[in-house]
């Protein structure tokens, strides 16, 4: 049995959406799961948009012992929180303002801001678009490459495997679920990343990646590096009408 919350967890199997349950796991806290189904555009729903404005998956709600309520409705601000309140160990994490601390921010502000934008337009263009546009592609999937590459030189000089300091952090959780998507988004193989490649896997041996990786559901992203191109093309077809359908309701809104 993990350490009781009033934790409410809204997500869905997404990279960003595995990102809190994944953390959670490593934490060994426990909460509740409320599975948002995106296909229905649940999270497009008044009663969601009172936590999430934004409209987006993952959304968190803790409830204090006093009964306040503090909503989370970014992933890189849910990891955190987290370990902000519930690490006092540093388990997971490095103290306040130490050099590692800002180091392990660097690195997840980098992941929110290149490694998921550049990744998840490769994913939308070279999957899912209903047309191929050649430079959209080059220039999405190209930018996940050398993002990679930065990644891959940071690894080669990690004693410990991990991206920051002795220990697994936000960071690593941040993009362990980007890099578990790679060929989704365009990338041939990983193998030109072998530091990358490494610690997607060693990371995959930590009980709580495994359990959190499949806590809304089970992990896809892995099994999906096994397709051919067309099959991931026909995958990518077939979410894409659905990235329409959202595409005029968020036009009309």
């Amino acid at each position: 049995m993990g350490m009781k919350t009033n934790i409410t967890l809204y997500t869905e199997g997404t990279p960003n959406g595995l990102k809190p349950t994944i953390l959670l796991a490593e934490l060994g806290l426990e909460y509740k799961l409320h599975l948002i189904n995106i296909f229905k555009h649940e999270q497009k729903e008044p009663w969601f948009l009172k936590i999430n404005p934004n409209g987006r998956i993952p959304a968190l709600v803790d409830e204090d012992e006093n009964g306040k309520q503090t909503m989370l409705w970014e992933s890189g601000s849910m990891l955190l929180y987290l370990v902000a309140r519930y690490d006092k160990d540093h388990k997971v994490s490095y103290p306040y303002d130490s050099p590692q601390y800002w180091e392990t921010v660097n690195w997840l502000m980098w992941q929110m801001s290149g490694v998921g934008p550049m990744q998840g337009q490769a994913n939308h263009f070279a999957r899912m678009a209903p047309e191929k546009h050649e430079y959209a592609i080059g220039r999405y999937v190209n930018e996940t490459r050398r993002l990679y590459r930065v990644l891959d030189t940071h690894l080669a000089k990690s004693g410990s495997g991990y991206i920051v300091g002795d220990r697994l952090t936000v960071a690593d959780i941040a993009l362990w679920n980007w890099v578990a998507a790679y060929r989704y988004s365009g990338l041939s193989s990983i193998d030109e990343f072998p530091h990358v490649q490494k610690w997607l896997y060693e990371l995959l041996k930590r009980p709580g990646f495994e359990e959190g990786r499949n806590a809304p559901q089970p992990h896809i992203y892995l099994e999906l590096n096994k397709l051919s191109d067309e099959e991931l093309d026909a995958k990518g077809r077939a979410a894409g009408g659905w990235i329409q359908e959202g595409m005029k309701r968020d036009a009309q809104a």
